[in-house]
């Protein structure tokens, strides 16, 4: 029943860092002399209940040395949208803050030399459940520095803001890893990043020495509505619930050549182009009778992003029923809705930057109909349901 609901309730949640707190840091304690030397990658999600940043949580710590703090994609505060994000200090600490976000693979990984001096890695940030979310293979990439160091790497796990409960989308072909996907996962995962740490760390054969800080009280079946937890923009156009249900599916289509409404105040809730016709799309997609969704037809023009300062038709998306929508398919139905109103202007090449399953891709290309392109993935969601089953801890 907890794996399945479909309402919400007033639960109230314990993350890592609260269980850490709890505990009173002893999984971080290393024998022998002098303090522990602690690497921590976070950014603004990583607070505890009185909304501590678990930065000053554990410098305030006695035999604890916070050495170093990395942050992720958009920087240590979640404010940038830029690969230029370069190496600071943090006021409050004094404690470096070195970027583990650029335009390079090397820039997106921590240094060993950094590594080789600290005693323990500490990851507390919020993931939104989405295998191209970058934050899942910065992840992967602290746990294969750990492995490749020596070191202790502890998770501090936080909810899966949308479900634990939904295995949804394709799952990634092989030999296909990159920053936006970093192992043959579906786009729709339903894992906590600890869950996620503890199947990468044995399917991908890394063998960190790693520590999950289990949450106390979350169900599978919660919503981010259901924790009790204050929510923090994980980034700075995921602002709320109802876009992180929606970024599954819209996100998937956001390599192609239409804007997924960054640049305005609903990022993720809003599909469009200048080429669009509102009303001819918003019926087209109505007709569709999807699942959990409609569609009203807009004008919008973003001030960044793509088409920025553009005046773009397109529809509005509006969430009438999360239970029963699936995100991924809703994706694939407005990229074959586009193929199928403009095809000399909708380049359909893109969805598989970040989708990732060429079958897919060429599915939608010759027409098929959205729903039996998503039933196609059955079957690996249900060998990956096998896989995941191994690594689930609540």
């Amino acid at each position: 029943m907890a794996s399945r609901r479909i309402a919400a309730r007033n639960g109230q949640v314990k993350t890592g860092i609260d269980v850490l707190e709890d505990h009173h840091f002893r999984e971080l304690r290393v024998a022998g002399s002098g303090p522990t030397k602690v690497g921590l990658v976070t950014n603004q999600t990583g607070v505890d209940p009185r909304g501590r940043r678990t930065a000053d949580v554990l410098a305030a710590v006695p035999g604890i040395q916070l050495k170093a703090i990395f942050s992720p994609e958009h920087g240590i505060l979640g404010a940038m949208d830029t690969t230029d994000i370069g190496d600071s200090r943090d006021s409050a600490t004094g404690v470096p803050i070195f970027s583990v976000y650029g335009d390079s693979d090397a820039r997106r990984r921590p240094s060993a030399e950094i590594i080789s001096s600290l005693d323990v890695i500490v990851f507390d940030i919020q993931d939104v459940g989405v295998r191209f979310y970058t934050y899942e293979t910065t992840l992967g990439y602290f746990l294969e520095a750990a492995a490749k160091a020596g070191k202790h790497i502890i998770v501090l796990d936080r909810p899966n803001p949308i479900g634990g409960f939904a295995i949804r989308g394709p799952v990634a072909d092989p030999n296909s890893e990159s920053f936006v996907n970093y192992w043959q996962t579906p786009v729709q995962h339903g894992m906590t990043l600890g869950e996620l740490a503890k199947m990468f760390n044995q399917e991908r054969g890394i063998g960190a020495k790693l520590t999950v800080i289990a949450m106390e009280g979350w169900m599978r079946g919660d919503w981010f509505d259901s924790t009790g937890e204050l929510w923090i923009n994980p980034s700075p156009n995921m602002r709320n619930l109802t876009e992180a249900i929606l970024y599954s599916g819209i996100g998937l289509i956001e390599g192609t050549n239409i804007s997924v409404g960054r640049g305005t105040d609903t990022p993720f809730e809003l599909v469009g182009a200048p080429w669009i016709v509102p009303e001819d799309l918003a019926r087209y997609l109505n007709a569709r009778e999807i699942a959990g969704v409609r569609f009203v037809p807009v004008f919008f023009t973003p001030v960044s992003s793509k088409y920025a300062h553009e005046h773009c038709g397109g529809v509005n998306i509006l969430l009438t029923d999360r239970s029963a929508l699936d995100a991924p398919e809703l994706g694939i139905e407005i990229a074959s809705a586009l193929q199928k109103l403009y095809p000399d202007r909708f380049e359909l090449s893109g969805l598989d930057s970040l989708m990732v399953n060429k079958a897919s891709l060429d599915a939608v290309a010759s027409g098929e109909d959205p729903r039996r392109v998503a039933g196609q993935w059955e079957d690996g969601l249900v060998r990956f349901e096998a896989i995941r089953a191994k690594y689930l801890i609540y």
